[in-house]
């Protein structure tokens, strides 16, 4: 008998780094290497999934800014080279390693996996949005989106039109992609402020997720904990995340990635091979880089061991069953208790999947296998799927709340970080300003517009402040906050001084293309 529900999410994202006015920019790797590591791998699994006709059911979000660098032609280009470059350096270690029978095997392994990653690139017409549309449009993924640039909601508080704008422009961009509109919202960084789902509900979204404090914190308690949504008095629906579950695949101390046998995610022949030998394979400047190629499994000592696939996969196979068996037992005792299907929650940054974690799209795969032939007790659902069966659930106010260390702001709000946010305000203060002032602008005046609403969103990406926080490519993330803002306010006083240059508003409307269609009065 069927007792309970499995709603595993993914929540893709990267912030919006294209940079045309240089050949070569450090940044942009992150996205070649989320490309090559986690997004194809993805894509691999859930087209073999509908080959096997292994019926199964993904939540998966896909930011406005990460969709929008996998449509761009620039950098779409720049990943063809990337990848060749890749294919070139594995058939040059295939060959290096050819008396080394432990690590040419692996030389081999990474040469294949090069070559699947360009061809499944070039098969969806170099945009891998669409590989995510076609499982959506087959019924197993549910797309959602994001703020538009992955703005920090709750420390917009002070300026409503700015979330608004974010929670719009997202939608809008969503429904030209995926042809409708979108159902659920992923929170950046699970940032819940009280009231915001008015907003989420003016832009027709059904759901939106929170951390577990956002319900298990909210007014009155809630009936069945993290193990049912709620209603917000909106009507949107909160679900919130399951600690245990998290916790058993995010911890890389007590969870599964951290395991001896799986691959070593510090080990990087970028770094550890001669460096004339690596050195047309790293960034032009010399800086040694992670190229993907990595030899050896983590084995707990500094001493570190040959990296043995076969040995790994038997393990992401061990590790797929004991979480199944661990939600089973889960769902079981929850459903005596509360006498109706709990759902299980269980979301994660899809960037550990195959990335930092090498292993996880095979362990996904073998965890959904083994979910659709080998048991009956739970079933793997969408949170759409789950309001139309259960429509009946309690009316609770979710608590203000944020994912993150001590989970209420502070990552996004401490020393290295708090000095942007009067600028941010002051900023949208000013944006709202001109969208009154010009109810009804055209030509010049619209683009410059709608170019400083573009401006105002790229400063609100909340990585930037997450990145100050953490302590590495700080001054990268310093300099795009005070580049977005310092072109808000040229705009600002171009337009309100009736002069603005098109040259230059042509220069940065080339370098931060995102949102073409963007309207600026959706800031109100």
């Amino acid at each position: 008998m069927e007792k309970g529900y499995l709603c595993i999410v993914l929540h893709s994202h990267l912030p919006y780094v294209r940079h045309p006015e240089h050949e070569d920019f450090l940044e942009e790797d992150w996205l070649f290497e989320a490309i090559t590591e986690t997004y194809v791998p993805l894509i691999n699994v859930f087209e073999k999934l509908l080959h096997d006709k292994v019926d199964f059911r993904i939540t998966m979000s896909l930011t406005p800014t990460l969709i929008s660098m996998l449509s761009d032609a620039l950098l779409q280009e720049r990943y063809l080279r990337h990848i060749n470059r890749l294919i070139e350096l594995a058939h040059k270690e295939v060959e290096r390693t050819r008396w080394q029978p432990e690590f040419n095997s692996l030389a081999n392994m990474y040469l294949v996996r090069f070559y699947e990653a360009r061809n499944t690139f070039e098969r969806y017409g170099r945009n891998l949005a669409y590989a995510f549309k076609d499982f959506q449009d087959a019924g197993n993924l549910e797309i959602i989106t994001c703020g538009a640039t992955h703005g920090f909601f709750p420390l917009m508080d002070a300026v409503k039109p700015s979330v608004r704008a974010q929670v719009k422009v997202a939608a809008n961009h969503y429904e030209k992609i995926f042809g409708r509109r979108p159902r659920g919202i992923w929170l950046p960084e699970c940032g819940y402020h009280p009231a915001d789902d008015e907003i989420f509900k003016e832009a027709g979204l059904k759901y939106f997720f929170g951390d577990a404090h956002a319900i298990l914190h909210g007014s009155p308690r809630p009936k069945y904990g993290v193990f049912a949504p709620v209603y917000c008095k909106s009507g949107v629906a909160c679900f919130s995340r399951d600690l245990e579950s998290s916790k058993q695949v995010w911890s890389s101390v007590e969870g599964y990635p951290g395991d001896y046998y799986y691959r070593e995610f510090y080990r990087d022949i970028g770094f550890d091979l001669d460096y004339d030998y690596i050195k047309p394979y790293i960034h032009p400047d010399g800086i040694r880089i992670n190229t993907g190629i990595k030899y050896y499994r983590i084995s707990g000592d500094e001493d570190k061991q040959p990296y043995d696939h076969h040995r790994a996969q038997e393990k992401a196979a061990e590790h797929a069953g004991n979480f199944m068996f661990n939600r089973q037992k889960q769902v079981e005792y929850l459903f005596g208790l509360m006498q109706k299907k709990p759902i299980i929650v269980s979301p994660y940054d899809a960037e550990l999947y195959g990335h930092w974690w090498y292993e996880g799209p095979l362990w996904l795969d073998f965890l959904i296998r083994k979910i659709h032939f080998d048991q009956k007790t739970l079933r793997m659902i969408t949170p759409s799927e789950y309001l139309q069966e259960n429509p009946r659930n309690q009316v609770v106010t979710p608590s203000l709340s944020s994912w993150g260390w001590k989970g209420y702001s502070e990552m996004w709000l401490q020393g290295p970080n708090d000095w942007i946010y009067r600028h941010l305000h002051k900023a949208s203060e000013r944006m709202t300003e001109l969208v009154k002032s010009n109810p009804h602008a055209e030509g010049l005046t619209k683009r410059a517009l709608n170019q400083a609403l573009r401006e105002l969103l790229l400063a609100q990406s909340s990585d930037w402040a997450f990145i100050m926080s953490t302590g590495t490519h700080i001054s990268y993330a310093v300099r795009r906050t005070k580049d977005h803002i310092l072109r808000f306010i040229n705009l600002y006083e171009q337009i309100k001084a009736n002069s603005i240059d098109e040259k230059w508003l042509s220069d940065i409307e080339y370098k931060d293309n995102i949102f073409p269609e963007i309207d600026y009065r959706v800031h109100q």
